[in-house]
């Protein structure tokens, strides 16, 4: 039985290879993604999935992957700190991101998938406009413009062809870490002016409204989202020591970062979509990670999308009919609240 669903992945760093095990859980359950979003490792991860890259092979990516790799300084930042701070300064960010770009691209190409164009989405009843019709999007922040930009669909912003923008390209822009990556430069053609693109985790880490209908709609599918933490207040209520210009900074990045999206987690219908996955103490940045660590991140995955679709303690199994029967009658006046016939095939 095939089950249609739309995937919203949370950036993590080198913590997205636990979004790769509940991936493979949902899809060895029957599930098929139509759409896809992510942010950061998200971005990573998710691009694959919307390139149709099956679960069993993103496994063997993931556990092949040294992620030392992308700390691809220049021969400063080799110097140590003193280098990797006037790196910083002059390139405002110590790595460039290259290796990433290549390996990405690398991984793309074997699933046939450059450009944006590549992930073209025919869906007659999905309630998006033409320039939204792609199985991807990823989200970057604009810090000249203080926004977040979902792309492909906000490439016309740069005066770009979303058609012809590389894949590779938007998740370079998402997962660009602030001061650890150099931040990805394009121009505004209405303004006439450079923009800066930034992590979209800053602003929002965890976009699982994007699919979301905005006709009124009964959801023809659910939209799941694998969120890496073990619960919903997990990064709520965390205290940032503060002792300098350095430490205030990291501060305010750890305030600002995940705020919209803990917001939305207040909500019973985001937590009642959302897979918690443990990811431990591993940071976004532990690139050393040992294969014993990226297993354990990995099963942890897998643990945590069986607990959503079976039920465990308090929480019921998996049920979209009485998710819809809760949270998403339609708005008054606005059709019968019933799906679109021949629109879920399970």
């Amino acid at each position: 039985m095939t089950l249609d669903a739309d995937l919203v992945l949370e950036g993590g760093g080198v913590k997205g290879i636990a979004l790769v095990g509940a991936v493979a859980v949902l899809e060895e359950r029957g599930y098929r993604f139509h759409r896809v979003a992510g942010t950061s490792a998200g971005a990573i991860v998710g691009s694959l999935v919307a390139a149709g890259v099956p679960a069993r092979r993103l496994r063997e990516i993931m556990e092949q992957l040294d992620y030392r790799r992308f700390r691809d300084g220049t021969w400063l930042t080799r110097l140590g700190l003193p280098g990797q701070l006037l790196t910083l300064l002059l390139r405002s960010g110590v790595y460039r991101g290259e290796e990433l770009r290549a390996w990405l691209r690398e991984v793309l190409d074997e699933a046939a998938v450059r450009t944006f164009a590549d992930l073209r989405l025919e869906d007659p009843g999905a309630s998006v406009s033409p320039g939204e019709a792609h199985r991807l999007v990823v989200m970057a922040s604009d810090i000249s413009e203080g926004c977040l930009r979902r792309l492909p669909w906000e490439y016309d912003r740069y005066g770009l062809d979303a058609d012809e923008v590389e894949v590779v390209d938007a998740v370079r822009a998402s997962m660009s870490l602030p001061y650890f990556f150099r931040p990805v430069r394009l121009r505004d053609r209405v303004a006439d002016q450079r923009r800066w693109l930034v992590d979209g985790g800053m602003l929002s880490n965890f976009p699982v409204d994007v699919f979301d209908r905005r006709d009124g709609q009964v959801p023809r599918w659910p939209t799941i989202g694998l969120k890496l933490s073990v619960r919903a207040d997990a990064a709520q209520g965390v205290r940032h020591p503060i002792g300098g210009v350095w430490s205030m900074s990291r501060a305010m990045l750890g305030t600002l970062t995940g705020f919209y999206d803990r917001i939305h987690l207040d909500r019973a219908d985001v937590l009642a979509r959302t897979i918690f996955i443990d990811t431990g103490k591993v940071r976004t940045t532990d690139f050393d990670l040992d294969r014993a660590a990226a297993q354990e991140l990995y099963e942890n995955g897998r643990d945590a999308a069986e607990r959503f679709l079976d039920g465990s303690g308090d929480r019921p199994a998996w049920d979209f009919d009485d998710y819809v029967r809760r949270f998403r009658q339609p708005a008054a006046g606005s059709g019968p609240p019933h799906p679109e016939p021949g629109s879920r095939s399970d």
